[in-house]
């Protein structure tokens, strides 16, 4: 069967006998992305898991990292898995809102204004260094990123379904960048910092990307209506009391830290529990461990953290404060398996 014909009412995962025909989908499909991906991307296999994490959990991608480790590539890739619309923007500090939601233009021979839809109408929006546009362009996509829809003049369009923004990032330190709202970044799911290839794979990409680019060779592994259909099996997940509370101990340990100003804002928290149950989607599960929540924890809170003043000035990171608090919150031990569907 596949992904593109299944539907949400029927879509679940192991925990009942027998192969399921949508499960069986659901890894193929899955597989054939990660598969394609780790061919273009050498030596980052979790950052390609942790793409398709975010895309079926509906959420939004900011990769960030240094110039020329493969970011816009990811992205690239992650949209040529899937035949669906995808558009691209090149953040600039000229670029205006309009370029990105759109424009309403007068027609003479109608004597009405046309809505002149912008490159944010499409399945995959890959927004190629956000923060070099100015805090006015960047603020265009919040409310596309938080209800897939567009306001101008007073009028609203809906966006494509389903709808992810896949955003790439230079560090602050570097010349020309603008850092990205407290509320810009609260809305996109996860953050990955790429990094460098290790010395192995670094060789193999000298040795296969100097005639042509493996992403040539990328054909799509599903449809937007397969993705879709993926997106519904994992809203099935079960996801029992305690890690329900054990994702909300975490947000509140991050309110109350010493070392923050911002702590983890409901959204993060809902997002957080919609990466996990992907991440248990991936695994082949139909309920969410704990485990789930702590793998997903870094990705999804640490971008969101503000450190205060003494902690910045001390060296310490987002990143090193939410592997304290992991530390330091009491995992549920009667969560592991409980509460699974038809048990």
């Amino acid at each position: 069967m596949d992904v593109q014909n299944t539907t949400v009412e029927d879509s679940h995962l192991p925990g009942e006998a027998g192969q399921d025909p949508v499960v069986e989908s659901f890894a193929a499909v899955s597989s054939g992305i990660l598969d394609s991906i780790n061919t273009v991307i050498d030596g980052k296999p979790d950052a390609a898991r942790l793409a398709l994490t975010v895309l079926l959990a509906q959420g939004h991608l900011l990769l960030e990292d240094v110039p020329g480790v493969g970011k816009t590539m990811l992205a690239k890739t992650l949209a040529r898995t899937i035949d669906c619309t995808v558009n691209r923007i090149q953040f600039t500090p000229d670029l205006l809102p309009s370029d990105v939601t759109g424009v309403s233009i007068y027609n003479q021979d109608s004597r009405r204004f046309e809505f002149r839809r912008g490159p944010v109408f499409a399945n995959i929006v890959i927004g190629d260094e956000i923060n070099r546009a100015s805090a006015k362009t960047q603020s265009a996509l919040l409310e596309c990123m938080e209800e897939h829809q567009v306001t101008v003049d007073g009028r609203t369009h809906a966006l494509e379904d389903p709808f992810m923004v896949v955003a790439t990032q230079n560090p602050i330190e570097m010349e020309g960048t603008y850092p990205l709202p407290e509320a810009q970044r609260d809305r996109f799911m996860a953050r990955i910092s790429m990094g460098y290839p290790d010395a192995r794979s670094e060789i193999e990409m000298l040795e296969t990307h100097q005639s042509l680019s493996p992403l040539a060779e990328v054909r799509p592994s599903t449809t937007a209506a397969g993705i879709a259909a993926m997106m519904g099996t994992v809203r099935t997940v079960y996801v029992s009391p305690a890690v329900k509370e054990y994702t909300v101990a975490l947000g509140a340990a991050t309110r109350t830290h010493q070392r923050l100003r911002l702590g983890a804002s409901p959204r993060a928290l809902l997002q957080l529990l919609r990466a996990a149950k992907a991440t248990a989607a991936l695994e082949g599960r139909d309920f969410v461990l704990p485990d789930d929540i702590t793998a997903m924890a870094g990705p999804v809170l640490a971008h969101r953290l503000m450190l205060d003043r003494r902690a910045a000035s001390a060296g310490e990171t987002a990143a090193s404060v939410v592997e304290n608090v992991l530390s330091k919150v009491p995992v549920p031990r009667d969560a592991r398996g409980a509460g699974t569907r038809g048990r």
